[in-house]
């Protein structure tokens, strides 16, 4: 995979938990955007790195050899009649929102997640957050409801709007989505 432009995009491996740590640690500690409360270790995000690149997907952007972003697909649910629907996310260093990182990174991902069978993409966005939802709106994701005071971080209560786009046509699935080989 790569990105036109000055970055890479490509899977993640272990090797990149540190930086994807680094890149996640004040979006948990000083912002509402996650719900998460404590910042993972290198080691706790190596683990979830394994596990999306498994089933789903863990893609970073890379600028001048620094992770500079990352995107991931994740279990929408546990539910079996859920296996088809997953959710995705994207971190990216301070400074580099609006510039095309998180575009380049869903464009990358979202084709990985079709191939794999899934048909539908969520995305929760916890309100206010006008860039987030405009970018997944660039991608023909709609709006299908607001959890409304669902999380309290930072002494306040906050809402999540949830987005949904179909990845793949509706036709009867012959197997659940594929594992990575």
């Amino acid at each position: 995979m790569a990105m036109s432009g000055n970055g890479n995009i490509r899977r993640a491996t272990a090797d990149d938990a540190a930086a994807c740590a680094a890149i996640y640690a004040p979006y948990v500690t000083d912002t509402t955007i996650t719900f998460e409360t404590e910042p993972p270790t290198a080691a706790e995000m190596a683990c979830r790195i394994e596990a999306a690149n498994e089933r789903h997907a863990w893609l970073v952007l890379e600028v001048d050899g620094e992770v500079v972003g990352y995107a991931y697909g994740t279990e929408h649910r546990t539910r079996a009649a859920y296996r088809w629907a997953c959710d995705a996310s994207i971190y990216l260093q301070p400074g580099r929102r609006r510039t095309g990182a998180g575009r380049a990174l869903y464009a990358a991902l979202l084709p990985i997640l079709a191939a794999r069978g899934y048909r539908r993409v969520m995305g929760g966005v916890t309100q206010p957050n006008e860039a987030s939802m405009g970018l997944h709106h660039s991608f023909g994701f709609t709006d299908v409801g607001t959890y409304h005071k669902v999380g309290w971080k930072l002494g306040a209560w906050h809402d999540v709007t949830w987005l949904q786009l179909d990845l793949t046509p509706d036709e009867d699935p012959t197997a659940p989505p594929a594992e990575l080989g």
